[in-house]
């Protein structure tokens, strides 16, 4: 299966939209399972179940490069300033879902609350999964709909979608939206993360560009 995935979600990168739509429609269904209630997300799993945390006992921990390290509960992002847009999510494979309501908090004021020092570089993010993680560039992750986030199509993001907190990079390949996040970790270099690692490219622009003050852009 992972194997599968990871070949033609570099296929999609290598050729774009167009032959994502035909490898979306001609495999997407038989890559995943499809959510009841006909929202269409396929959902993969890199260990093959889901991590069940409940909202009351789910923590962030921001660390690394910060003035002020944090553990954050699920009321303490929601006492934060809330974000809320409507974008598609497009899966690297070819499948996409238009119209997704998304809500949660900038990750650019998760930054600011903890005080970001000299010498940051790029952001790690872990997950509950113990398996996968992500990075962004630090103006990445500066980017105004790049959130986390605790709610999607009007409700709390389910256990498999990613819940009960998730990251959303809107201009980035979905597998840059890492599910079950656990940690922030502000850090000295661009980590690539576990897709990465298995030939996905570390920036994953929808548009195929570089992308802004990407320091590396041979590895788009």
């Amino acid at each position: 299966m992972f194997l599968a995935v990871a070949a033609l979600g570099a296929l999609g990168v290598a050729f774009g939209n167009s032959i994502q739509n035909i490898l979306g429609n001609a495999f997407g269904s038989g890559l995943g399972g499809l959510l009841p209630g006909g929202d269409r997300f396929r959902i993969y799993s890199i260990t093959g179940s889901y991590p069940e945390i409940s909202a009351d006992k789910f923590r962030l921990n921001v660390s690394g490069l910060v003035d002020r390290p944090a553990t954050l509960t699920m009321a303490d992002l929601q006492a934060m300033p809330k974000t809320s847009f409507t974008k598609a999510f497009q899966c690297v494979t070819g499948w996409r879902v238009p119209d997704v309501h998304w809500e949660g908090v900038k990750l650019s004021d998760i930054l600011d609350s903890v005080g970001v020092q000299p010498g940051a570089v790029a952001v790690g993010f872990d997950s509950y999964d113990h398996a996968d993680s992500e990075s962004l560039t630090i103006d990445q992750a500066h980017l105004p709909d790049v959130i986390v986030a605790y709610s999607m199509l009007g409700a709390p993001v389910t256990t498999a979608h990613g819940g009960p907190v998730r990251l959303y990079v809107a201009p980035m390949f979905g597998y840059k939206s890492l599910k079950w996040l656990s940690g922030i970790r502000v850090i000295d270099k661009v980590e690539p993360g576990y897709w990465e690692q298995n030939g996905y490219p570390v920036n994953g622009w929808l548009d195929g560009t570089t992308g802004p003050s990407n320091p590396n852009p041979e590895l788009t």
